[in-house]
Formats: C-alpha cells, sequence, structure tokens
C-alpha cells in the first residue's frame, strides 16, 4: 500500500508511524526542502505537497494564499477548544487567529498548527473591533443567542472576523456589543449549544461555501 507520492516516488506505508521515512538519494533539491527532514524523515502532519519541506517554507506558501477571512476567540477559562479552532482555522487556511482576553492560551489541541498559523492577540473585544475597522474587516458573532441571524440564511463578508465565545458561556456581553451580526447555527437536540471548536469549523465551512466552493485547494 503506498503512504505518499512525493516527487514522482512512492512511499510505502509505515504500520503504527506517521508520515514517510528518510528520501532515496539522490535527494530532490529546492529551496524549500529541509535537509534534516529528507535524511531522518518527515513524520508531520501535513499534507503530501509539505513533505521535507522546512517550516519557514510551508508558513511562506500558505501565507500566500490565505483566505481573507479571520477567526477570533474569546480567552478567559483557558478553555481547549481554542486549540481546536487554531487547527481547524488552518485546516480552512485563515488569514489569521486572534486570541481576545488572555494572551497565554491552551495549545494542547491545536496538535502544533500554530507554528503554521499566523495568531495575533487583542485585550478586549472593543480592541479587536477597532483593529477590524482599521482593515476594513466585519466583526461577526456566532453564538445562539435571542435575535441572532441562522448562519444558514446569512451571506458572510468575503473579509470578515469570524467571532466565537468559550465553552458554556458563549460570547461576552462585551463581545456582543461590537459584533455588526451575531449568527446561529441551526441546532435540533437537547443541549443550548455546540462547542466553540464545532461552531468555529461549521462557520468557517459556510464560508468556505460561499466563496470558495468550486475552486480546487
Amino acid at each position: 500500500m503506498v503512504e505518499a507520492i512525493v516527487g514522482g516516488v512512492e512511499f510505502p506505508e509505515v504500520p503504527a508511524e506517521v508520515g514517510v521515512g528518510p528520501y532515496p538519494k539522490p535527494w530532490p533539491t529546492g529551496d524549500y526542502y529541509d535537509p534534516e527532514l529528507l535524511a531522518e524523515g518527515d513524520r508531520r502532519n501535513v499534507v503530501d505537497k509539505y513533505r521535507y519541506w522546512s517550516l519557514d517554507a510551508v508558513v511562506a506558501d500558505l501565507d500566500a494564499r490565505r483566505h481573507p477571512f479571520h477567526v477570533a476567540i474569546e480567552n478567559f477559562q483557558h478553555d481547549f477548544n481554542i486549540g481546536s479552532v487554531v487547527r481547524t482555522a488552518n485546516a480552512f487556511l485563515a488569514k489569521e487567529v486572534h486570541i481576545v482576553g488572555r494572551k497565554r492560551w491552551n495549545r494542547r489541541g491545536a496538535m502544533v498548527t500554530d507554528r503554521y498559523q499566523q495568531v495575533r492577540h487583542h485585550l478586549s473585544p472593543p480592541a479587536l473591533a477597532d483593529w477590524a475597522r482599521e482593515n476594513d474587516l466585519v466583526l461577526i458573532g456566532v453564538d445562539n443567542l435571542p435575535g441572532s441571524v441562522p448562519l444558514e440564511t446569512f451571506t458572510l463578508p468575503e473579509k470578515c472576523v469570524l467571532l466565537f465565545g468559550q465553552e458554556g458561556e458563549g460570547l461576552t456581553k462585551e463581545a456582543r456589543e461590537v459584533c455588526c451580526s451575531v449568527l446561529s447555527i441551526a441546532q435540533y437536540g437537547s443541549t443550548r449549544s455546540i462547542n466553540a471548536g464545532a461552531a468555529a469549523a461549521i462557520a468557517m465551512h459556510a464560508w468556505i461555501c460561499q466563496h470558495r466552493f468550486g475552486q480546487l485547494p
């Protein structure tokens, strides 16, 4: 079974290991390749295109292709979901992730994807709102609140910041007051809300469906 094909070379699947082993010589040429990874193997959780690329080269390539939407999440409980939001933002190629509130955040759920994602910090929701305004971005909250607009019926601006609250609490009053709109996600069960990581994934995918549907990654 073939695990990956990189540069026309087939790498067999290695049981109980992630990624691919050392690249057989002669090595491919290019400034983006990392000699250490070529020699020792690339066990990172990256798509085949980036096998053996250096971290800086991967980030530079992602930066050149990022989508114009941003994702922000309030941080006042050291929530594990923040890492999940960062990981999903990397998957959907968000421009930046914004941590609002405490600067230190729980990185476990990011599974090291924060190394590949641009992350910015803001002291408060008003500070985020000021930054969004200065950069011509529409600030949109996502939370199941009375009066919120269904995400399923809303046309997301191409340039926007999607803001999420913490698990259980949702968006703070301060955050709701600075949002141009607040959107809800349709639910049909007994719980009041889904966690921030899942909500962020749904909202980001909605943006992709509206603005990048049909385009190849």
